[in-house]
């Protein structure tokens, strides 16, 4: 689920295999503004779809000339994004 909180956002619960659609075309709906900041910090499980989910996402929002952030990544997914070799994608350096 994808809750709003005044100019970002919140994904709770966990991204898998089996959400992993429904939250695709929920972020797409609700990220409409030029800059956007997604926090994660609230993800409870996540398995490998969570990392094509946010790739999605930021290809999105490169389409449609936005920024798009993700801060409060959970290890694991951390982790996952690491083993893809695209940790750097999700959560730039500079970022934290």
């Amino acid at each position: 689920m994808i809750l709003q909180d005044g100019d970002n956002y919140k994904v709770q619960g966990g991204i898998t295999i089996d959400n992993a659609r429904t939250l695709l075309a929920e972020g797409l709906g609700q990220f409409s503004k030029d800059s956007l900041v997604v926090d994660l910090s609230q993800l409870e499980e996540v398995d490998s779809s969570a990392v094509s989910l946010l790739l999605e996402w930021l290809r999105e929002a490169q389409r449609n000339q936005r920024t798009l952030r993700f801060t409060n990544l959970p290890d694991n997914l951390k982790s996952l994004a690491t083993l893809y070799g695209v940790l750097d994608l999700i959560q730039p350096a500079d970022v934290g």
